[in-house]
């Protein structure tokens, strides 16, 4: 009972930040129309920077709480089990999330906002290709952004200075999502407007998320689900990490760039627990 109070306290916390979260497609979107270039070393160490925020809040903190809420109910060996299990069944389902998106066209694939000034892709492909292009990343991104949404709601509802570092990380790792949505349908349309829309809806599947985690999972709340959840969070972001941000963070810069940013994450992270703490 006692933690359901917290929850409930935070919810509308836990909707905002979620939805500035999902919403920050708008902001590579917008990169895309008014900057000359993508600044790729800035963009490839913030992506390290995000990638270790969640790894490091993923195995130190949200595992270690999912860990201690089914010791509660199962005893501290099954309960470890138990933890464990939900850890790779969050990452199964994120896993066959990304198996079955529209793949036709890689969502997370990079894109240089110098597309956007004529130099680009509009050479390669006919704006019918680019239109589907554009709507396929926008699918698949939407797709992938509802567990995401989920996380963080979570995430914020249990704690909110956990809520803000895990936000932070993923709106981080939207910005070039918003770019991959942005410069194919713009060549397309030769919209910015409906670029810029397209990019911006395919992030509200975040607090969709959230809302669906709100209606279904939060009513029937207690610390066996809490812990499964939680557990099943964790590895969610630890699979996003090593199979979008590192990737994406390597494809905009150089190696050490992005390792540079992964451990200042995860540095971040930790004074920022031990002082919460």
């Amino acid at each position: 009972m006692e933690r359901m109070i917290k929850l409930n306290g935070n919810i509308l916390f836990a909707f905002g930040l979620t939805l500035f979260a999902g919403l920050s497609t708008g902001i590579g979107s917008t990169l895309a129309f008014y900057t000359k270039q993508t600044d790729k070393k800035f963009l490839s160490g913030a992506l390290g920077f995000s990638a270790g925020v969640m790894i490091y809040v993923s195995f130190i903190e949200i595992f270690v709480k999912a860990k201690e809420s089914l010791e509660l109910v199962y005893g501290p060996t099954k309960g470890y089990w138990i933890t464990t299990i939900a850890f790779f069944v969050g990452i199964f389902i994120i896993a066959l999330i990304d198996r079955f998106v529209p793949s036709e066209k890689n969502p997370h694939e990079m894109r240089d906002v110098k597309e956007m000034k004529g130099n680009g892709i509009e050479v390669e492909f006919e704006s019918e290709e680019l239109m589907r292009m554009g709507l396929f990343s926008a699918l698949a991104i939407a797709i992938h952004n509802f567990p995401e949404g989920l996380a963080t709601f979570i995430s914020a509802a249990q704690d909110p200075s956990l809520g803000i570092s895990i936000a932070i990380a993923i709106a981080i790792h939207n910005i070039p999502e918003g770019i991959a949505v942005s410069v194919p349908i713009y060549f397309a349309t030769g919209s910015r407007k409906k670029a810029f829309s397209y990019s911006f809806l395919s992030g509200l599947s975040e607090p969709l998320g959230a809302m669906v985690g709100y209606l279904i999972l939060m009513r029937i709340f207690n610390e066996k689900l809490f812990g499964l959840v939680f557990a099943a969070v964790a590895g969610i972001m630890v699979y996003i990490s090593l199979d979008e941000l590192l990737p994406t963070a390597e494809k905009y810069g150089e190696h050490h760039t992005a390792i540079y940013g992964l451990i200042s994450g995860m540095v971040v992270m930790a004074l920022s627990l031990l002082l919460v703490n």
